[in-house]
Order: C-alpha cells, then sequence, then structure tokens
C-alpha cells in the first residue's frame, strides 16, 4: 500500500503528517524529508508508539527499509497513520495486526507468536506474567476459539474472521494524528 495510492487520510491529515515527520529528521535533513528515512530510534519517540507494546513489530511491519533496520521513508509513515486511522477499513486494521503479531513473519500465528503476544499485552514484569500453565491454557482457548482448521496455526482468514466478531477491535487499532 503506497502513500499516494491508498491512503485513508484527508489532504489535511497528509500535511500534518508530513510535519510530524519532517521534524523527526534533524534539522538539515528537513528539506529533503520526502527522500529521507527516519531512523525506528526517532519514530519510537512518538507519544503513540512510546508505550504501545508492540511499537518494535509496528516499525518493523511497515518499514520498507532494505538494510533491515526498520527506519522509515515518509510514505511508510504515512501507511502506518492510515492503517491506524479511524477512516482504515476492519480488513485493512485486521491484516496490519495480523502481521505485527506475527512475530516471525511466517505467515501464521503460532504458539511462540500467541506466547509472545499474550506477553506483550500483560507486560514482561514478574508480577503480571502468567504461569506456564496459565499461558498453556490460554493459548488453547485461543487456538480453539480461532484455529478452523484445527492444523494448530491462526491464518489470515482465521484472524479475520474472529476480529470480524469483535467491534471494538478497529476502535481499538488506531493513532491519532
Amino acid at each position: 500500500m503506497g502513500g499516494s495510492e491508498l491512503t485513508f487520510l484527508s489532504k489535511q491529515e497528509i500535511l500534518l503528517a508530513y510535519k510530524r515527520f519532517s521534524e523527526l529528521l534533524p534539522k538539515d535533513e528537513r528539506e529533503n524529508a520526502c527522500s529521507a528515512r527516519v531512523p525506528k530510534s526517532r519514530i519510537l519517540t512518538l507519544p503513540e508508539l512510546r508505550a504501545n507494546p508492540f511499537q518494535h513489530r509496528i516499525c518493523h511491519v511497515f518499514s520498507t527499509s532494505e538494510d533491515g533496520d526498520d527506519s522509515m521513508s515518509f510514505e511508510d509513515f504515512l501507511d502506518m497513520l492510515s492503517a491506524f486511522s479511524d477512516a482504515a477499513t476492519s480488513d485493512i486494521k485486521s491484516h496490519y495486526a495480523f502481521r505485527i503479531f506475527d512475530f516471525d513473519d511466517d505467515g501464521t500465528l503460532d504458539r511462540k507468536d500467541l506466547e509472545k503476544l499474550v506477553n506483550c499485552l500483560t507486560g514482561q514484569g514478574e508480577e503480571s506474567r502468567l504461569s506456564s500453565a496459565e499461558m498453556e491454557q490460554l493459548i488453547q482457548n485461543i487456538l480453539e476459539e480461532s484455529d478452523i482448521d484445527k492444523d494448530g496455526t491462526i491464518n489470515i482468514s482465521e484472524f479475520q474472521h474472529v476480529v470480524s466478531r469483535s467491534p471494538d477491535f478497529t476502535s481499538s487499532f488506531k493513532i491519532v494524528l
């Protein structure tokens, strides 16, 4: 999804996004913001991402960097804001959520992905971490609810089916400009 081809942002929101993107760049690079890449460390300073437990995955999924450094171009940045905007469809939101939750990028959510997902949501602290038995039970429950073809993983179709039955999903999956 390219920023210029498909975006759920208004012209005003795109201009605001450009301003925010260029402010992440060093002063001497701001004139060429359209061709510049912002390092992941600077993207993570955005208030919307700072407290997000999936901040690193979000940068990874939206970055088109060939260096694997998860830096973002302005188009990457627009794609991210567009996918998280209120105007984005639930199909778009669920597609990106699936990619963010697919920690090993293999196209399915397996037990390892689900465990990482739960750990991100519950926090990494000792007091909030689930016991092995609790984790196993939760993953089993998730798979029973979502794994329609019973192959032990959740594919994109199964994920989107579950999300479609959860109306609050799309409202919680957003970044406001």
